[in-house]
């Protein structure tokens, strides 16, 4: 896959989507079935299938996973903010967005945008 940015240099991508979510509130739910939803269809999805303790960095294979992904589905859940690690992750999403323009989707599960944006509840 590729894509074009405004200077006309084509940058490759690895994976189409990357899901960014919170394992223990939605990987056996809501990410499992988009997950498979989108690989039927043939987009190339990475989805971490090890689990990040709390309190740990994301490895710098995750951060090559991101920055090698077009698309960021992000789902933010009641508990998507608790681990430091997962706020890594976003805030490695963002850079790369601003950056080199990739689309960040954000998707709410079971919470309210504003409960996200304005971090209560």
């Amino acid at each position: 896959m590729a894509s074009k940015s405004s200077s006309s240099v084509e940058k490759s991508f690895k994976y189409d989507v990357f899901m960014s979510f919170r394992d223990e509130d939605t990987r056996k739910t809501f990410v499992d079935h988009h997950y498979h939803a989108l690989n039927q269809r043939g987009i190339i999805t990475y989805k971490d299938d090890e689990k990040i303790k709390k309190g740990k960095r994301i490895n710098d294979q995750l951060m090559k996973s991101i920055e090698d992904s077009r698309i960021y589905i992000i789902v933010f859940s009641e508990n998507s903010a608790s681990p430091s690690w997962c706020l890594d992750e976003l805030v490695k999403i963002i850079e790369c967005h601003k950056k080199t323009k990739q689309t960040a989707y954000p998707v709410f599960f079971n919470v309210e945008p504003t409960e996200v944006r304005h971090q209560s509840g």
